[in-house]
């Protein structure tokens, strides 16, 4: 390029980096503008960014959320807010195999990388992977017990805002299909169930809370019971199961949301939106967990003093809802299993 621009590399080089002050003749600063239009020169930026320490990369290391659809959209949401403030994002799906996680993490630390994003498809406590603290960081939908920011869903409010969907229809002994899974979900959701019960001056019955298998399968065994404990709503753990219990209700006779209203959680849409009724669920906020992960790492975002950011999840209502009728307390359609 110098020799096209019959200049001096040093000119050359304090043409492309616009130095401040440099003493160039306007004739030999057109000249390199015009060679690097010629010989469509592109700078590099890896070089730029090992010599300045700078890079305009944002790394983002997962389990397997890449292949999980509903929580890609923490992938997007990182994506589009990278993206606003003049990053790119760097993708690693690793399904959870631990010399991948190693090699990538590995990869962005030598790309000089602003920061990593470590993220599950599922909200759970994590041991940090070794190297993930050698640059900024924040976890998504996780947590651990070292000193790292995280972003998480608000597991309880979301709870008590399925659980308040039913009792604003009026219903008052409602039921909890919770996961037999230990998980934040787990705990958070029933928090919610209680509290919302609490503040409706509604008695908490241990026996109405059932913990399932968190699937379909879990949902469908779990009518019987159900059924034998005169329930008028039941929230779910999770779509799956409130989809396994659409279809043992359906068996048994029993309609939704005539005799029995469901609220879901998750808002998986291939499920909660073609079910029929639709079902009423709560949404986890994916897209607004990866956003919110990059507004933390570039320091726009707190976290709170337990180091945590609490993402709200929305409640969605569908069809899968409704009051009661008059006169009826959970009574099931006539030839119901009791």
């Amino acid at each position: 390029m110098a020799e096209a621009a019959k200049v001096s590399i040093s000119t050359v080089s304090l043409v492309i980096n616009n130095k401040v002050g440099a003493r160039i003749g306007d004739d030999a600063r057109r000249r390199v503008q015009q060679a690097i239009e010629e010989l469509g020169y592109r700078p590099n930026a890896l070089a730029k960014d090992l010599v300045s320490g700078r890079s305009r990369f944002i790394g983002l290391v997962a389990d397997a959320i890449a292949t999980t659809p509903f929580a890609g959209q923490i992938i997007h949401g990182a994506q589009d807010e990278a993206w606003r403030h003049g990053f790119v994002l760097l993708v690693a799906n690793t399904e959870g195999n631990e010399d991948a996680e190693r090699e990538a993490l590995a990869m962005m630390l030598e790309h000089k990388v602003r920061g990593i994003l470590y993220s599950t498809w599922y909200h759970r406590q994590v041991d940090l992977p070794t190297g993930l603290t050698e640059a900024d960081c924040v976890l998504v939908n996780c947590f651990s017990t070292a000193d790292v920011p995280a972003v998480v869903p608000d597991e309880e409010t979301g709870g008590h805002d399925a659980t308040t969907m039913l009792i604003e229809q009026g219903h008052r002994r409602i039921g909890f299909l919770n996961t037999t899974t230990p998980s934040p979900a787990h705990d958070g959701r029933l928090a919610g169930y209680r509290r919302a019960l609490a503040e409706a001056a509604i008695d908490f019955d241990p026996d109405l809370v059932i913990d399932v298998q968190p699937d379909q399968e879990g949902g469908y065994a779990a009518v019987p019971a159900l059924l034998r404990l005169g329930v008028s709503g039941v929230f779910c753990h999770n779509d799956r199961v409130a989809m396994g219990l659409y279809d043992g209700v359906r068996e048994a006779g029993v309609a939704v949301p005539a005799d029995l209203a469901v609220v879901g959680f998750d808002n998986q849409e291939v499920i909660a939106a073609h079910l029929r009724p639709p079902l009423s669920t709560v949404a986890l906020p994916h897209y607004e967990l990866g956003q919110a992960g990059v507004r933390v790492l570039l320091g726009l975002d707190e976290v709170g003093d337990d180091g945590r950011l609490t993402v709200a999840c929305p409640p969605v209502p569908r069809g899968s809802v409704a009051g009661l009728r008059p006169g009826v307390i959970a009574e099931p359609s006539p030839g119901a299993a009791r």
